[in-house]
């Protein structure tokens, strides 16, 4: 049934568009913030609480609250009706409704990688940068041969975590799309609670389950495989 099924290709790949998406944009967002922290500028307690306070709010009243602001004529396109821009009807949208399901979720769980990384970066030797320095580097080039080898550990353990919690994603889907339009944001674990619990197929629901944990496991092992490479103090 796996085999035959004409919408599980779509599935996984809205599954893969959207997991893509979250891992780019969370880890992006997330480090950036955390550097910008990092230069202990004023502000950055109220700046640190303001990005890790949708961490601990309720997943649920979270995505309602957004599921409002961005319907047609939600607090979004309100917005934008005062700088004369018209907004999209951005859950019902082919091309608007998987970047919202995505920004959503990734101003959800940001603060808690941020915080990772910025725990990270404090540990740092400021002396290594000191040198680098003295040798004539430049912002970037300290950046990227001083401060990415060194929380590289992190950088491991943030994607393993935002990769696997971008497959488990469920109650963001059923409240703010329901899988669609079409099949544009049906991922596998909402496809599997369609099969199973609205469709009752629980044969073929649990086989989905069963394609969900080989997926997420082949990804976390090969993660885990790469840290051997780009993860540089680590024997």
């Amino acid at each position: 049934a796996l085999l035959d099924d004409p919408k599980i290709g779509a599935v996984l790949r809205s599954t893969a568009l959207f997991s893509a998406g979250l891992v780019v944009f969370n880890l992006g967002l997330a480090l950036l913030l955390a550097v910008l922290l990092n230069q202990k500028l004023r502000g950055t307690t109220v700046f640190r609480t303001l990005f890790f306070s949708p961490v601990v709010v309720s997943l649920v009243a979270w995505t309602i609250v957004w599921s409002f602001l961005l319907q047609d004529n939600g607090g979004i396109n309100g917005a934008l009706d005062l700088i004369g821009a018209a907004g999209p009807n951005w859950l019902r949208g082919d091309g608007t409704a998987m970047l919202s399901v995505i920004v959503v979720q990734v101003l959800k769980n940001v603060g808690l990688n941020m915080v990772l990384f910025l725990a990270a970066l404090q540990g740092v030797p400021a002396d290594l940068y000191e040198a680098a320095r003295v040798d004539g580097a430049q912002a970037w080039t300290r950046f990227r041969r001083i401060t990415v080898p060194l929380i590289s550990p992190t950088i491991l353990l943030t994607s393993i975590i935002t990769v696997v919690g971008s497959l488990q994603v469920f109650a963001q889907i059923a409240v703010l799309t329901q899988g669609g339009p079409g099949t544009s944001t049906t991922v596998l674990v909402y496809y599997l609670y369609q099969q199973a619990f609205q469709f009752h197929a629980f044969g073929y629901g649990s086989t989905l389950s069963v394609l969900l944990f080989l997926i997420v496991l082949a990804l976390t092992v090969v993660q885990w495989q790469m840290r051997k490479r780009w993860v540089f103090h680590e024997q």
